[in-house]
């Protein structure tokens, strides 16, 4: 068996990035330091745990066996820690979000930098990326996410709806002149999604409104917008994200007026965990009235 939980953080950081470096930004140590670790925690079992190769640390038959139980004595480690509150209502330690980049620009880091400031002992990181977490991976403490999982152990709970319509510069508007009807859209450039790159059924707007061809695409909500506000066209904006687009304006509201949820995503296994779950109710209700309050200023 290894010598200390510290060994099996170490290794379960590895096998799930697939590399030291970046294991070593998880925990927090360089990749040279975090190979000598793993080459003891080997010594110690007296087996071969991973297959290097200029792709990567890949499990060896050992390793999966290892990495079984150790999967199984982290979650003993969460659950010994999960009822024990702190001496005060401050949270303390490290949680990570992991979001789509819509809510990861415009609305978590305002949130987040309050929650900071009311929590001066909490490290809050916020991984913006245009797909689905695996929480049973620990890729992330809890994540946001815009349709609610009906697979794996995850407990999902509803943050907010929000709203998005058509929008376009004024400066386009100007340029091309008012926008009437939904047919005359056909004759203008549009900004979206890349259609091979749209990770979630719910961001399929432009399929919607019959709009096939995308003249200027983006994986990125940001980039969309950004490429919208500097005149390149018509596309669907968050009604968040309004209020940090100047000159951005609303287009078509009576006809195309889009509704969407947030969603908390968790793995069961941290009901119990007094700060994740404390944390997720400050964030969620934080998140909530943000979304509320920016919708009001669009």
């Amino acid at each position: 068996m290894a010598h200390n939980w510290d060994d099996l953080r170490l290794f379960l950081a590895v096998a799930r990035e697939q590399s030291l470096s970046g294991a070593g930004k998880l925990v927090r140590l360089d990749p040279a330091t975090l190979g000598r670790r793993v080459a003891r925690l080997e010594k110690a079992l007296e087996a071969v745990l991973f297959v290097k190769s200029p792709q990567g640390y890949a499990l060896t038959d050992a390793g999966a066996q290892l990495l079984e139980r150790a999967e199984v004595a982290e979650q003993a480690m969460r659950k010994a820690t999960a009822d024990v509150a702190a001496s005060s209502d401050r949270l303390t330690g490290q949680i990570r979000i992991g979001a789509p980049d819509g809510s990861a620009n415009f609305l978590l880091p305002q949130v987040c930098a309050r929650i900071a400031s009311d929590h001066p002992g909490l490290d809050i990181q916020i991984v913006a990326l245009p797909r689905v977490f695996n929480l049973s991976r620990r890729e992330a403490d809890m994540a946001i996410a815009v349709s609610a999982p009906d697979a794996g152990r995850l407990t999902v709970q509803k943050i907010s709806d929000y709203h998005l319509h058509l929008a376009a510069s004024a400066e386009y508007l100007a340029a091309h002149g008012p926008i009437k009807t939904i047919a005359a859209l056909k004759g203008h450039r549009i900004v979206g999604y890349i259609a091979d790159m749209i990770f979630d059924r719910e961001l399929d707007y432009l399929a919607d409104l019959g709009l096939g061809r995308v003249a200027l695409g983006s994986n990125s909500v940001s980039v969309q917008a950004h490429m919208i506000q500097q005149g390149g066209g018509v596309g669907v904006v968050h009604d968040f994200a309004l209020p940090f687009l100047p000159g951005v304006e609303r287009i078509l509201t009576e006809e195309v007026s889009l509704k969407r949820a947030f969603y908390l995503i968790r793995h069961v296994d941290d009901q119990k965990n007094h700060r994740l779950r404390r944390f997720a109710e400050i964030l969620s209700g934080a998140l909530r009235n943000e979304v509320q309050l920016l919708e009001a200023k669009a």
